[in-house]
C-alpha cells in the first residue's frame, strides 16, 4: 500500500513571480526582453537557415551556452548557478507551504500511524542547479530540470559547455511516471520497467500536480487521467493569466485555480491542504480495511 502523496510543483511563475533566470540577467546587465525574443526566434531561424527542428522549450539552453563563448555570461558556471538560486522572487508563502504541508499529516497521531507522508517534487524545463540553491530545496524529494556540464579554460576557471540534461513540456510527464514507480529511490527500476499497481511508490490518485498554465497540459493530463487533482496558479492582476487558466478549468484540465498566494488562509493554502487530508484519510481507511482483513478471530472453547 502506497503511503506517499506527492505534491509536484512546477517552478516558473509557479513559485517564482517571473523567471528564475531574471537574477542572471540583472548579475551580467542583460536585457532579459531581448533574451527571450533572441530565443523565440531561433526556431524559424535554424528551420530557414538549416532545415532543422529545434525544442522550442529547450533550445534557450543553447543560447545560454552561446552567451557564455561571446563573453555576456562570462564565467558562469554551475557553483554561480546555484548561488542565483538564493536570489530568486519567490510567490508569498514560499518556501513556508512546503514545511506546512509536510506538517499537516506527519504530526497527525492518527496519520503517523500509518506512516503517511507529504513529499515534494520539482518537475521544471528551467535549471536544476537554480532551484537545488534556493529556499524550497530543504523540502524538496528530488529535482527534474535541464542541467549543463562543464568546461575549464586556460586559467583553471570553469564555465557552462555542453548539456547534460533536459526536461520539456512533453517529457514533464516522464518525470510523473518516474515519481510513481519510485525510479529515485530505488536503482533496480527504470522508468519503463513494469512494476505491480500495488508496488508503486506513489500512485497517481496520491499526486498534486500544481502549475500556471498552457505549458503543462501533458502533465495535468496524465495526473487527471490517473485520478489525481490539478491546480493552476495565476498573478494577481493578471487578467490574461487568469483567461488562461479559466480556460484550463472549462477543458477540464484543472481542478481549481487560485491567485498565486501560498499564504495560510489564502484559496491556494487551503486547496491544497484540503487535498492532502483528503488523500491522507483514503490511505488511512484503506489502512484500516486492509489490516481488519488480515486478522483472524481468535480461537475460542467450542461448547
Amino acid at each position: 500500500m502506497s503511503n506517499i502523496i506527492a505534491i509536484i510543483w512546477d517552478f516558473d511563475k509557479t513559485l517564482v513571480n517571473g523567471y528564475m533566470q531574471d537574477p542572471i540577467f540583472e548579475k551580467y546587465g542583460v536585457d532579459a526582453g531581448q533574451f527571450w525574443n533572441e530565443v523565440n526566434a531561433l526556431p524559424n531561424k535554424y528551420k530557414e537557415e538549416q532545415n532543422v527542428r529545434v525544442n522550442p522549450d529547450t533550445i534557450y539552453l543553447n543560447h545560454f551556452i552561446h552567451y557564455v563563448k561571446s563573453g555576456k555570461f562570462k564565467g558562469l558556471n554551475n557553483d554561480s548557478l546555484l548561488e542565483f538560486g538564493g536570489n530568486l522572487n519567490f510567490y508569498e508563502g514560499v518556501p513556508e507551504i512546503f514545511q506546512d504541508t509536510k506538517s499537516l499529516v506527519e504530526n497527525n497521531n492518527k496519520y503517523s500511524e500509518c506512516d503517511i507522508k507529504v513529499e515534494h517534487y520539482i518537475v521544471s524545463t528551467g535549471l536544476t542547479q537554480i532551484i537545488r540553491g534556493s529556499s524550497v530545496m530543504p523540502y524538496v524529494e528530488e529535482i527534474w530540470g535541464c542541467e549543463f556540464i562543464e568546461d575549464t579554460d586556460a586559467e583553471g576557471n570553469k564555465f557552462i559547455s555542453e548539456i547534460a540534461y533536459t526536461i520539456d513540456n512533453t517529457t514533464k510527464t516522464r518525470a510523473l511516471f518516474e515519481i510513481n514507480k519510485g525510479v529515485h529511490k530505488r536503482d533496480d527500476i527504470e522508468v519503463n520497467t513494469k512494476v505491480p499497481e500495488e508496488m508503486k511508490r506513489v500512485h497517481f490518485e496520491n499526486m498534486i500536480y500544481i502549475a500556471d498554465g498552457p505549458s503543462d497540459i501533458p502533465a495535468f493530463s496524465v495526473v487527471k487521467q490517473n485520478k489525481g487533482s490539478t491546480f493552476a496558479i495565476y498573478p494577481k492582476g493578471n487578467y490574461k493569466a487568469f483567461s488562461q487558466v479559466e480556460q484550463l478549468r472549462k477543458d477540464g484540465r484543472i481542478d481549481m485555480y487560485a491567485e498565486a498566494d501560498y499564504s495560510r488562509n489564502t484559496t491556494a493554502y487551503m486547496w491544497i491542504k484540503t487535498k492532502i487530508l483528503e488523500r491522507a484519510e483514503r490511505i488511512y481507511e484503506n489502512h484500516k480495511s486492509a489490516l481488519a482483513r488480515s486478522i483472524s478471530p481468535v480461537p475460542k472453547h467450542i461448547t
